[in-house]
């Protein structure tokens, strides 16, 4: 099959986490693919602007910020309603936006717990919710989860963001059997630990411990996670469906 010399030409995605780290290589790989792109970030700064103005110029691309609160159930679907409303085109959804919390679970309150499962979790089904309407109407979409390594090893310290990631990988398996007859695919991309703000913010010998364990000895780049999510959001992997895919350098 020859393939376009853009993967993602005249295509549309809708990316959350847009603003930084693993979000923000997402959108520069997929505007260089020639994706017109909703960008949603939870407020506007004028780094943001800027970037995706840039982003957008030298690409040759649309980019349209979204601003919203994952936690904020009315705010989300207030940002999203001028899209529903317009029937606009949306052939990739891509749930990025997501918080970790370490800390072993006696010493993590109830309250915290489902703040992480608010984000983590049950704001990407409704997002899922949402738009999955504009794929089923067009016939055709693929959904990528950015889930993480931590909902499929089991770590001390990490119950809530790793069962809060357990969920979403359960979910993607789920709802692609469930979205399979309108040709919409759902995946799920794993990483392990990746070179962003969540991670200098851990603590550093269970940062250093985790690079131990990598075969390749360092972090990802967000732009090595932000490629793979390219392959399944493009023709390339058309047959790939239900799947969760690490990205963790050969954790051992």
């Amino acid at each position: 099959m020859a393939l376009p010399s853009r993967l993602l030409e005249n295509r549309t995605a809708l990316v959350t986490g847009s603003n930084r780290g693993i979000g923000k290589a997402i959108v520069e790989v997929f505007a260089a693919q020639g994706a017109n792109i909703w960008a949603c970030a939870r407020k506007q700064t004028p780094e943001f602007d800027a970037f995706m103005e840039k982003t957008s110029q030298f690409y040759q691309v649309t980019i349209k910020p979204i601003y919203f609160d994952l936690i904020n159930e009315e705010e989300l679907k207030q940002a999203l309603k001028p899209l529903i409303i317009n029937r606009e085109k949306l052939d990739i959804l891509v749930n990025n936006a997501g918080i970790a919390h370490g800390g072993f679970f006696q010493m993590t309150s109830l309250a915290k717990i489902k703040e992480v499962f608010e984000i983590n979790f049950f704001s990407q089904l409704l997002l899922i919710q949402q738009l999955g309407k504009l794929m089923k109407r067009q016939g055709a979409g693929s959904i990528i989860n950015i889930a993480s390594i931590a909902g499929l090893d089991a770590e001390p310290g990490f119950v809530a963001y790793g069962t809060s990631k357990a969920a979403l990988i359960y979910a993607t398996k789920t709802l692609a059997l469930e979205m399979a007859n309108d040709h919409i695919r759902v995946n799920a991309i794993a990483p392990g630990l990746t070179d962003t703000e969540m991670a200098q913010q851990m603590e550093h010998k269970a940062k250093e411990n985790m690079v131990g364990r990598s075969s390749n000895h360092r972090m990802a780049t967000p732009y090595e996670i932000a490629q793979t999510a390219l392959y399944l959001a493009s023709d390339m992997s058309a047959f790939v469906n239900g799947q969760v895919i690490r990205v963790d350098g050969g954790m051992k």
